[in-house]
């Protein structure tokens, strides 16, 4: 049998080693626990940027819902509308004219401003110069009482008849503009398309180049990030980032 001893310089070489490595493993683990909490704060500021991107391509409701129009004229290999910002703005205005009353739009009940407000009322409100205003050559306007995408707005509140289809069509339109508010911010809902055959380089002119903004709602073309017509739509839309947030916490401490 043989037996072996241990001089001090091996004694210490040994606690060295065995400290080294005890420390090398507390740094390891010290680096793993540190990794969740990089890839949590890593993906959570994904999910945020992310959040932030949708908020602003869904932030102005009037655009989009120029957009659906637009992609329903392209189908039917129809031009595309200039979006004038003018006629936007009065087309909220034309909204605003119902005082939030749905019954009156459509119906046996169903009203509609006259000719003489465009130029009296809605015009100055804008700003448009009433020397450059054309003429209307189609309008629908629809309201509910609950808020829906603009894409669903356009086929199923605006899109409602035949008239509305050769609203839509109509070969002799050369531009548009959109309105869309609720009511103080909130339900009913008003959506509004008003179209004309007018010159998209002069018609609808606003003082300064830019149409009054004016709350609550929202119209097309003014590059106005506008979320006054849909508030509680654009944080029903942050839930799904902030549950998963929420998940990535919890797999983080294990829950």
């Amino acid at each position: 049998m043989t037996y072996y001893s241990l001089t001090s310089a091996s004694f210490l070489s040994l606690s060295l080693s065995l400290s080294l490595t005890e420390f090398l493993v507390s740094k390891a683990r010290a680096k793993m626990t540190k990794t969740p909490w990089l890839l949590l704060l890593s993906l959570l500021f994904f999910l945020a940027s992310a959040a932030a991107t949708q908020i602003k391509v869904t932030n102005n409701p009037a655009d989009q819902l120029v957009a659906a129009l637009d992609n329903n004229r392209t189908a039917q290999k129809l031009k595309s509308l200039y979006d004038n910002p003018g006629l936007a703005c009065i087309a909220l205005q034309y909204i605003k004219a119902y005082q939030g009353d749905c019954g009156a739009v459509g119906g046996p009940n169903g009203k509609k401003p006259a000719e003489s407000e465009f130029a009296q009322t809605f015009a100055p409100a804008c700003g448009v110069l009433v020397s450059t205003l054309s003429p209307v050559t189609g309008r629908l306007l629809g309201c509910q009482s609950r808020y829906v995408d603009p894409s669903k707005a356009f086929s199923e509140i605006l899109m409602k008849n035949n008239k509305s289809l050769e609203i839509i069509s109509n070969k002799t339109h050369t531009e548009v503009g959109a309105g869309v508010t609720g009511t103080d911010g909130g339900a009913p809902y008003f959506w509004c398309l008003l179209f004309s055959n007018g010159n998209t380089s002069s018609s609808f002119a606003v003082e300064g180049g830019v149409a009054k903004v004016t709350r609550p709602g929202c119209f097309s073309g003014a590059n106005d990030d506008c979320s006054g017509a849909h508030d509680w739509s654009q944080t029903r839309r942050i839930w799904p980032f902030v549950a998963t947030a929420l998940l990535l916490v919890g797999h983080a401490f294990g829950f």
